[in-house]
């Protein structure tokens, strides 16, 4: 039969009291009371101690019965030694001491506008310094791929321009063929009434190869291409590879990113050019069917319409965008969590990143290239 858990108080030595544990202190048998032990700590006592030389078992129940005991002398200003008890109970209990106590956020409670501004300030050069570091270890993997030493595999990097370039044109010629109809047919309704319809084919080309093209391209790319390149970085960054590579002296970013970055920067501009045919084809429905226009004419003006340098415009464009939409996507896949809603958030944080970035440069660029 089990003994029941009892302790007995020891008051031999001046000033000091000695619990003494015995039986098996477990949750199948009901504890003592430790109102004597509490009673005996308001006396005049300055230090208490354990002794479980008579202990036969133990958990959790005894855990309990110490921290109410320690929990009291403390409050009484008693110092505790915990030298008598068994190992691994003095173990426990200095781990659940360890752990700090929760806080709880008072939602009632407002941050100084200075506060906000100081933390903003911080994050905001906080995200420069990553951008910083990140910019400077592309710069050494590109020195690296100079050098002769690509630092990525090669079938790595016809993948990528695979899935950048072929896999892409389904979506990339709906999307152009699309733009093009309704840019033909909004010109169409305000030229007829001019009797002007032949310069929809002047519309629809220079939208297209000027602006359309490129930008439609690069947020299309952005969405399918950008994305995914953050979601797999930031699966990989949970998955623990990208911390593996690092410790075999692999550079992420050589292995990882400039492979991903060179194929959006080779396909992005190809990409804009088949964007561009399509729209103009797409037009030239509308041209044909609506206004009367045969092929050879609306093809022949918008031949006269278009000059080599509005082509140069979209392709370099697109060279920026496919830039900007790799940086993106695989820096905030190299920031993310360890979480899979680290992931999303990556995922989510890339696209929009990457969007922001095309049409601000977007703007940048045509208002250098038209003065």
């Amino acid at each position: 039969m089990t003994p029941q858990p009892c302790f007995t108080l020891d008051r031999s030595q001046p000033e000091q009291l000695t619990v003494r544990l015995d039986g098996a202190w477990t949750l199948h048998a009901a504890p003592p009371s430790p109102a004597d032990l509490l009673a005996a700590l308001a006396s005049p006592v300055r230090s208490l101690a354990f002794a479980a030389a008579a202990l036969d078992d133990w958990d959790t129940q005894l855990l309990i019965f110490l921290k109410t005991i320690i929990a009291a002398a403390r409050a009484a200003n008693i110092s505790v030694d915990l030298g008598g008890l068994p190992p691994g109970a003095q173990r426990l209990l200095a781990l659940s001491e360890a752990v700090p106590a929760t806080s709880t956020y008072d939602k009632s409670g407002r941050e100084l506008l200075v506060t906000r501004l100081g933390r903003l300030v911080l994050d905001i050069a906080g995200q420069a310094r990553e951008v910083a570091a990140f910019t400077g270890e592309i710069v050494l993997a590109f020195l690296t791929l100079f050098s002769g030493k690509p630092p990525f595999k090669t079938r790595d990097f016809f993948y990528f321009v695979q899935n950048c370039g072929i896999d892409s044109l389904p979506i990339v010629s709906l999307i152009s063929v699309l733009v093009g109809v309704i840019l033909s047919f909004v010109g169409a309704v305000q030229l007829q009434m001019f009797g002007a319809q032949i310069y929809v084919a002047n519309l629809v080309g220079l939208g297209m190869v000027l602006e359309m093209g490129a930008l439609m391209s690069g947020v299309i790319i952005a969405g399918r291409i950008g994305a995914a390149y953050a979601a797999q970085l930031g699966t990989m960054q949970v998955n623990e590879e990208i911390d593996a590579l690092r410790t075999m002296g692999i550079s992420p970013v050589g292995f990882l990113v400039l492979p991903r970055m060179l194929a959006l920067m080779l396909m992005l501009p190809l990409l804009c050019i088949y964007a561009d045919i399509m729209g103009i084809l797409g037009g030239s429905v509308i041209g044909v069917t609506m206004l009367d226009l045969s092929l050879v004419e609306y093809l022949e003006q918008t031949r006269k319409t278009l000059h080599l340098s509005q082509c140069g415009q979209g392709l370099f464009k697109s060279s920026v965008f496919g830039v900007l939409i790799g940086f993106a996507g695989c820096l905030r896949g190299m920031q993310c969590g360890r979480s899979a809603l680290a992931v999303g958030e990556a995922t989510t944080s890339a696209v929009v990143t990457s969007i922001v970035l095309i049409v601000v440069s977007d703007s940048i660029i045509t208002f250098f290239l038209y003065r």
